[in-house]
């Protein structure tokens, strides 16, 4: 073994001039960030069993940042500020048996950031701020430590306590471990908590506060990813422009509802429309109404002369509508025969 010991020496780096052969390295009490430049110097050290970056001022851990120490056993990155760790933090440590990540600020943890560990026998996650953590694909885990984490023992957490349950795993001080939420069950255990019956049958009120919790700590972190860039210069990140793209489909999503629907529905509107297409009458339409009463009586010559009777009928239907000298209209529906006895 090949020992280095460098805490408290106020590095603000990992230094470069380092014994290659170094086995253990402590750089515990620094103000070391872990930034590409740490990444790239922590690289060379690739006989590395032995790390620890106890209390210094690590924020993200981000890919890749160990995929060259395949020898390292033992990892610790307590005390520091990580609230983001990224999907391949922990490539390449084919060989790591222990990881501390206690006291520090994690919201949500995806546990598949553990698929590479295939060897992890011991997981520290006390300290943090988790509310919620899915059953890790740890299948040689001994040991986890989850207490001071602010648990929600709703259904939620029903797959973490059947793993815990189950397992070969053994939970860490498993009476101060305790839910934070909801009241009634502070008194409780995570491992132990009561869960009613309706966490085991309605799966969809499960999945609906998975992702209720999911995207809750989605946003938390990244809140806090945001305020950090704003605040670290040196490992700013370009900001996205998922929100402007999400924004135009929304917008051309609602622009071609509209088209299809006024497409569909101005025909019906037209129609409507022309049916409501009325026009004054004009004053010569009752002349020529009246007209159509007093035609040419020469107009009657067309009619085949079937029967002298009928076309006697109709010549004096034609004439009852002649105007008398009176300047009354002659009713046809007046007996003549009684106007001539009254006179």
């Amino acid at each position: 073994e090949v020992k280095c010991n460098f805490t408290e020496k106020n590095y603000s780096l990992i230094p470069a001039d380092i014994n290659k052969d170094v086995t253990i390295l402590d750089l515990s009490y620094n103000q070391i960030t872990l930034n590409v430049t740490d990444t790239r110097i922590l690289q060379t050290y690739f006989l590395l069993t032995e790390l620890y970056l106890i209390e210094n001022n690590v924020v993200i851990l981000h890919n890749n940042s160990f995929s060259n120490l395949s020898n390292l056993e033992i990892l610790n990155i307590c005390r520091n500020s990580i609230h983001i760790i990224q999907q391949d933090a922990f490539i390449g440590l084919k060989k790591l048996k222990q990881l501390y990540l206690c006291q520090n600020k994690i919201l949500q943890l995806n546990p598949d950031v553990f698929v590479p560990l295939k060897n992890l026998t011991l997981l520290n996650l006390q300290g943090n701020s988790l509310s919620y953590f899915d059953v890790p694909q740890l299948f040689h885990l001994e040991l986890i430590i989850l207490y001071g984490n602010p648990w929600n023992c709703s259904c939620s957490l029903l797959n973490l306590q059947n793993w815990l349950n189950t397992s070969n795993v053994t939970l860490d001080n498993e009476n101060i471990t305790m839910c934070n939420y909801p009241d009634i069950l502070k008194c409780y255990s995570i491992k132990t908590v009561p869960h009613e019956a309706e966490c085991y049958t309605k799966f969809p009120s499960l999945v609906t506060e998975d992702l209720y919790i999911y995207f809750q700590s989605i946003s938390n972190s990244t809140f806090n990813c945001s305020l950090n860039n704003l605040t670290k210069n040196s490992e700013r990140e370009p900001v996205g422009k998922s929100w402007v793209f999400l924004v135009g489909v929304v917008v051309t999503a609602l622009m071609t509802s509209l088209l299809i629907f006024a497409a569909i529905k101005c025909p019906i509107w037209y129609n409507i429309l022309l049916s409501y297409n009325h026009h004054r009458l004009e004053e010569r339409e009752g002349e020529t109404h009246e007209d159509g009463f007093t035609g040419n009586p020469s107009s009657l010559s067309q009619i085949p002369d079937t029967n002298s009777e009928d076309y006697s009928v109709i010549f004096e239907q034609l004439h009852s509508f002649a105007v008398d000298d009176d300047g009354f209209i002659e009713d046809k529906y007046i007996d003549t025969h009684e106007l001539c006895e009254e006179n």
